[in-house]
């Protein structure tokens, strides 16, 4: 999986020999890797070379790695340190990495040093790189997005710091058990990781519960000090993140939760075990799993402290980094920037104004003016359960300052909006940062609007809904607040790594620059046009088609059709995605061609890859159907051409499998729903043509590529609101459609569920009783799309023209180019170059 060279990073400094300092530790050469390789064997693992365990091989190399990303780790810091430059810092829930090793492998441009290292020593370096689990801290596209950023941060040169948890247990590990989803818990750190470096002594104590007392201050000043509750430490740990072919090599922090005190030792001695831990069982639960359920008081309660813990301890460490070179609190928003990634970290807001007022004793008119300038919010979504608004009563008890410095922004703000519109008393209502009602709750997304001096949008369309529907009143307030920063990927993991033969084959024609210069492939389209680069190209589609079959068969037993249209849904479970829509168009065009072999135009491998939410029964319910479908369509392939697979525990390493291989990109939501998506720009980006709506960037993608090299159907945004709005009937489009009819008679019918014939009935009713994201008033459209789709395959060189030039203007979809955008546009920070 050898990566194209890049520009190299600068080499160690020579000693008086000549020769490089400590090899050992620096040295990019095969030699000095397995040097270091066999250091880490003995010293850090404690094991000879004979005795050693895959794992400790793994451990050993993953660790001498990590020493060459040191030393630049190291001369990055102080470089930003001696220089007082400004920082991005940006604060997300989520971080969906993915494997490290071949990743820094790659940005090092140390892969084949690595491979031949190994080769040496008798180990398989694609055997390592398989061990390591992918890290379990996130969940989708959010974090995913994240991660990217941090890598577009390091490779760009900018001085930039993510903040997160460490959490002890991913969002799951999904099993398959007959058809349904069962979750596991994701030990991503059971066997330690390689990457991490513990920083005991930056620890930060984070208060929960207490009271709230006010007294006046010496000065004459009111004071306000937050006191009794629960103190929690926060304990950082460290993760290097480095940029492709310079010295830069940023830093993740992630929080885990401890208890302030380990255990009561008085209990202990009495005899009562299981109270004298209780503190640090109650303390330690924050960091332990990715997203609680908080269909439950408990849970409610859980996710507003994981919130609130890695928001304080981030705050109160940037603080700490900031007044290392300042003695106030002057150039505080021209040193520092915090984006906001959605609304989960919004509470920022009201913890910056604390620190500055409570604590630095700052008068509120300059500490809100420093926190408006130093907050950027970036919002992901057009769901309205997505929009965080927590219960006053569970504010008033956890974060009671808080509840008081969100009110006085509330007060001082409609105040704002009440001499602005002295009439609108619904506009007030509307704006108003606590939601009336049966139960008063603080609307998240109104805070971190309030507090930012920027909100974007992640594509074109989804920043106009959010101006238009989500949040028209603030737009018409702030519209100068309001832009649009379309997201992008790494090309790095998303082409460099992850398809080495497309890597190379790109290389061979317009050289090295496109992995930090995506707009390079534009150079490809020309070749578009040579019939002898097309052959190059589907070959290796092919043969990457190929290694995917193997991986299918090894781990589902079907053996694909690598001739097939690899047709590829993978993104989380969610009904507004569809993946509904794609299983009944399966069910419709498996029966019509039991009735009618001749009509299949090509055969069909239908790949599905999504975890769906453990409460969330009808996105289990569609993973079942699927599993079903699959069970009855793959048991007569043979005659029909069609095969389905759903292939368990989707994530970062099994993304990197299938997106090589896949030939159509299904990104099928119901149009004004998606804000942006950036599986539909890997798809893209490596050579996979879209079948979509105009939703979330489908939109620029369309734009980008030409009508006549995407697959569009299905009604618009706007259509789809007015079609609500006329009174939608999905049971008379049930009742016109014979296809749709009987491919949901068939599913009702308990056909997919024998154990349960009753079993899908939820998920038929569903539809045609509301139908909510128009399944059936899309499918006529979708199914005629999916014959078009068919029948451009078998033209098979203009497909592969097709696919060049959606690569070739994959360009626009770089996390490089939307990360400039923020840093120009947003947070005001200069690339500092590392030497």
């Amino acid at each position: 999986m050898a990566p194209p060279a890049s520009a190299r990073p600068a080499s160690p400094t020579p000693s008086a020999s000549g020769a490089p300092e400590d090899s050992g530790r620096t040295g990019l050469d095969a030699a000095s890797v397995r040097r270091g390789f066999f250091e880490h064997v003995r010293y850090s693992r404690g094991k000879n070379p004979e005795t050693a365990t895959p794992h400790d091989r793994f451990m050993a190399l993953s660790l001498a790695v990590r020493d060459r990303l040191t030393d630049r780790w190291v001369k990055t810091a102080r470089t930003y340190y001696e220089q007082d430059v400004k920082r991005a810092y940006y604060l997300s829930a989520e971080y969906l990495l993915g494997r490290a090793l071949g990743n820094n492998l790659l940005n090092l441009n140390m892969y084949e040093a690595a491979a031949a290292a190994m080769q040496e020593v008798g180990v398989d370096l694609s055997q390592l790189l398989e061990m390591e689990p992918d890290a379990g801290l996130g969940n989708g596209g959010l974090g995913r997005l994240a991660a990217c950023f941090l890598d577009s941060l390091a490779t760009l040169g900018y001085p930039g710091m993510g903040y997160g948890i460490r959490y002890e247990f991913g969002i799951f590990s999904q099993d398959l058990v007959e058809g349904h989803q069962v979750e596991r818990a994701d030990e991503w750190l059971k066997f330690g990781n390689p990457w991490e470096i513990v920083r005991p002594e930056k620890a930060v104590p984070v208060r929960f519960f207490g009271r709230v007392e006010h007294h006046q201050g010496p000065d004459g000043r009111p004071v306000a000090r937050w006191v009794g509750g629960k103190t929690v430490i926060g304990v950082p740990y460290d993760t290097p993140i480095a940029g492709y072919g310079n010295n830069t090599v940023n830093t993740l922090r992630l929080w885990q939760a401890r208890a302030s005190a380990e255990f009561d030792l008085l209990l202990f001695n009495a005899g009562d075990y299981e109270r004298s831990v209780v503190e640090k069982n109650d303390s330690e639960v924050i960091s332990k799993v990715l997203y609680p359920n908080d269909a439950f008081q408990a849970g409610k309660e859980l996710r507003l402290k994981q919130q609130y813990f890695f928001v304080a301890c981030s705050i109160a460490d940037i603080v700490r980094r900031y007044l290392k070179n300042h003695n106030d609190f002057r150039d505080f928003s021209r040193k520092v920037a915090i984006q906001l990634n959605d609304t989960h970290p919004a509470i920022g807001v009201a913890e910056l104004m604390r620190v500055l007022v409570d604590e630095r004793r700052l008068l509120w008119d300059e500490a809100w003016s420093i926190t408006q300038e130093t907050f950027g919010y970036t919002n992901h979504t057009l769901l309205a359960e997505a929009m965080e608004r927590w219960p006053v009563s569970l504010f008033e008890r956890l974060l009671p300052r808080h509840l008081e410095i969100i009110f006085e922004i509330n007060q001082r703000f409609m105040r704002q909006v009440q001499i602005r519109y002295p009439f609108d008393v619904e506009k007030q209502q509307r704006m108003s940062l606590v939601e009336e009602g049966s139960e008063k709750k603080i609307r998240m997304a109104h805070l971190a609007v309030v507090g930012s001096h920027s909100i974007n949008g992640v594509a074109a369309l989804h920043t106009d809904l959010l101006r238009r529907d989500v949040l028209p009143d603030f737009a018409q307030m702030y519209p100068e607040r309001f832009n649009n920063k379309t997201n992008g990927v790494t090309p790095r993991r998303w082409l460099a790594w992850c398809n080495p033969r497309l890597s190379k084959l790109i290389t061979s024609r317009i050289g090295e620059g496109w992995a930090t210069d995506l707009d390079q492939l534009l150079k490809l389209e020309a070749h578009a046009e040579d019939p002898e680069f097309r052959k190059a190209f589907r070959e290796v589609k092919r043969a990457n088609k190929d290694e995917l079959a193997q991986h299918v068969r090894d781990l589902r037993w079907v053996q694909l059709n690598p001739d097939a249209i690899f047709d590829v849904q993978i993104k989380r479970l969610h009904e507004y995605k569809r993946q509904l829509l794609d299983a009944v168009h399966i069910v419709a065009l498996w029966m019509k061609a039991r009735r009618d072999p001749s009509s299949v135009i090509a055969p069909r491998a239908f790949l599905f890859g999504a975890k769906a939410a453990p409460g969330y029964h009808l996105a289990k319910l569609t993973i079942r159907l699927i599993n079903g479908i699959a069970e009855v369509v793959n048991s007569d392939a043979g005659a029909t051409g069609l095969q389905v697979v759903f292939l368990p525990n989707y994530r970062v390493s099994l993304a990197e499998r299938i997106i090589p291989a896949a030939d159509v990109s299904e990104q099928i939501s119901t149009a004004g729903w998606e804000a942006s998506g950036t599986g539909n720009m890997k798809l893209m980006l490596n050579g996979a043509l879209t079948l979509g709506t105009l939703d979330g960037a489908n939109v620029e993608i369309r734009d980008a590529v030409g009508d006549e090299n995407f697959f569009l159907f299905g009604l618009t945004a706007d259509e789809v609101i007015a079609r609500k709005k006329a009174g939608y009937k999905p049971r008379e489009v049930y009742e016109s459609n014979t296809e749709l009819r009987e491919a949901l008679d068939l599913i009702r019918s308990g056909f997919f569920s024998p154990e349960d014939r009753n079993l899908f009935q939820p998920l038929v009713d569903s539809l045609l009783n509301e139908d909510r994201y128009l399944v059936l008033a899309d499918f006529a459209a979708y199914a005629a799309k999916q014959e078009d789709v068919a029948r451009a395959y078998k033209d098979t060189e203009s497909w592969t023209k097709k696919c060049i030039i959606n690569v070739a203007r994959a360009g626009i979809f770089s996390s490089d180019r939307t990360i400039k955008q923020y840093a120009e546009e947003i947070w005001r920070v200069q690339q500092t170059k590392v030497e």
